[in-house]
């Protein structure tokens, strides 16, 4: 019996509950350091009187908690998070599920949440909440002011959804199936003590993008966002590149020129003269662009600082390649589509509601939490 109530429940409530998420996503749009949304409404005009200031506050000394996150970065985290809130990309996202018709009950779902970049952990907690569960979310020292700032928004847009909102402080308790995120080290202590409940463990993964040559100056201006922005520290963030032979760099460096206001940031710029002095150290070649180094190497992850490169005759080799390194790759960036997926020039940094970390699909996965769907991978 509470298992059909819960499952009628679930179908009543849905509605509601995006409703209000695509009610936040006008709010948050209009902090778009670029490109702000003006949005009247009711609900929009009733979050701007009780919490424009505080998003602001937050915003504003976000880097004095951690120097990488930026005003600018922290406005574009909440922009990216009000894009994917649209109402015609919400309506597109849960069409996909039936919600009324999945046997399930109301679990308690833990989270454990990386720091790496702003808001990182934000559509998990949509996920667990729009499919009707608990959020218990373990956050990060990194990045512990955003996502409950998000949380009172959302519990003053939807009372009822404050209950189903929890944040610990200590060790992730009483729960009944995790979400983890975090390194490779952190994954294999997240193996050995959630392994026995429903879960999904996610680790290291990077990006790369395919050049042909021929990319215009926007293109590669796009690409300059895939690799520099939130400085690079994203899994969705761009590390390698595979380029034809020949590739003129002259090109890359006139597009990359828009970021090399980086070397104004201290830590972005300790790292970037570290690695080049590394570099002279031990006669390794590189190509210096003034605040970012280009280093060839068969490697996908580059350090802060560095970008990484390779030639490739043709575009089957670059393709066989990330094919074999598929399970450390988030996404590739290309103009062409490719059999791994691609996604265009601009938009790595900028996920779809349904682009889901390592392929795994988190609702399909809180629809039906009965076995570790990350072990398919």
């Amino acid at each position: 019996m509470k298992t059909f109530f819960f499952i009628f429940t679930i179908a009543m409530d849905i509605e509601k509950r995006k409703e209000t998420f695509i009610t936040l996503g006008h709010f948050l749009r209009q902090f778009d350091p670029d490109n702000p949304a003006e949005v009247s409404s009711g609900g929009v005009d009733k979050l701007n009187r009780e919490f424009m200031e505080s998003v602001k506050e937050v915003v504003s000394s976000a880097h004095l908690y951690n120097p990488w996150f930026t005003e600018r970065n922290v406005r574009l985290a909440l922009a990216s998070a009000g894009k994917m809130l649209s109402p015609e990309k919400m309506e597109k996202w849960l069409s996909g599920y039936n919600f009324s018709q999945k046997p399930s009950r109301k679990m308690r779902i833990g989270v454990i949440m990386a720091g790496n970049i702003p808001l990182v952990g934000f559509h998990d907690m949509l996920c667990v909440l729009i499919s009707g569960h608990s959020f218990a979310g373990k956050l990060s020292s990194k990045d512990d002011k955003l996502l409950p700032l998000l949380a009172r928004i959302i519990s003053c847009l939807e009372p009822e959804i404050e209950r189903d909102i929890h944040f610990e402080s200590g060790f992730l308790k009483e729960f009944d199936a995790v979400i983890a995120t975090g390194s490779n080290n952190s994954a294999r202590y997240f193996d050995y003590y959630f392994g026995q409940y429903p879960h999904i463990i996610r680790r290291n993964r990077n990006s790369a993008a395919i050049l042909s040559g021929d990319e215009t100056e926007a293109e590669l201006e796009k690409l300059a966002d895939d690799i520099f922005r939130y400085f690079g520290l994203g899994c969705r963030s761009v590390s390698k590149l595979y380029l034809p032979e020949n590739f003129d760099f002259t090109s890359l460096q006139r597009a990359f020129s828009v970021y090399s206001h980086l070397s104004e940031h201290h830590k972005w710029d300790n790292n970037y003269r570290y690695r080049k002095a590394a570099f002279l150290m031990n006669k390794i070649p590189y190509c210096d662009f003034g605040f970012v180094l280009l280093k060839e190497d068969k490697n996908l992850f580059s350090p802060i600082g560095v970008i990484y490169y390779e030639h490739f005759a043709g575009k089957d080799e670059a393709w066989r390649e990330l094919y074999e390194n598929k399970e450390e790759l988030q996404c590739i960036v290309s103009q062409e589509k490719g059999p791994l997926g691609t996604v265009p020039f601009g938009k790595a940094q900028e996920p779809e509601l349904w682009n889901y970390p390592d392929n795994v699909d988190t609702i399909d996965f809180l629809l039906n939490p009965h076995q570790p769907l990350a072990d398919k991978t």
